[in-house]
């Protein structure tokens, strides 16, 4: 698996085997987001790559949500082949930069179902989480909270159909986000157990 150079702080102490690329995806409002901070949060070999988009930046964000960049800057650093997928999704345009993780750390994505298939192709035993709501008055109602407005609510679940589809045929686990501590709970669980299946007998 060949990634960009790192320039990272090894604070990582190598689990002797090959770095998992765990790949969460989702419909908007599902919480991809929170749960892949604590997720980061709870597992110190776990290293979240940090998305670029060209979206505004949302009232509460404060920054540290994704590289928040101008077309011009996105498009050049496609020209430079700089990322590991991109995609472009209700007029905004989203990516992943090449991997930067320290040595022996594991690579955490949060990106778009399509960014997911780019992922797929490159990386194909990338392991992905399809995270699901409750319902979708659930998904509409967190839309609303996170202050979205009423035009971008109505287009996000307009694609949740499209996106939750394609999202079943690239899931390898599905994981549905009913309470927070429960879903990163089990997401953490599913990495242990695949970490022990790389490292093998001990």
């Amino acid at each position: 698996m060949v990634w960009g150079p790192s320039n990272a702080q090894n604070s990582f102490e190598p689990l002797s085997a090959e770095p998992i690329v765990a790949v969460l995806i989702g419909p908007g409002g599902v919480g991809k987001g929170t749960i892949a901070r604590r997720l980061i949060e709870s597992d110190d070999h776990l290293w979240l790559s940090r998305s670029w988009t060209t979206r505004p930046r949302r009232s509460g964000e404060d920054g540290s949500e994704y590289r928040f960049v101008d077309r011009e800057t996105f498009e050049a650093a496609i020209d430079e082949d700089k990322f590991l997928e991109w995609a472009e999704f209700h007029g905004n345009l989203y990516g992943s930069p090449l991997p930067e993780a320290p040595n022996g750390a594991d690579v955490l994505l949060e990106i778009e179902v399509q960014g997911a298939e780019q992922v797929r192709r490159e990386i194909p035993d990338a392991v992905v989480f399809l995270i699901l709501p409750p319902s979708m008055r659930q998904l509409e109602e967190r839309l609303r909270a996170r202050g979205d407005q009423e035009d971008h609510v109505a287009l996000r679940l307009s694609s949740t159909p499209e996106e939750l589809a394609k999202g079943h045929e690239l899931a390898t686990y599905i994981v549905v986000n009913d309470d927070i501590e429960r879903a990163t709970a089990e997401i953490l669980s599913i990495l242990e157990g695949l970490r022990r299946l790389r490292r093998g007998p001990s």
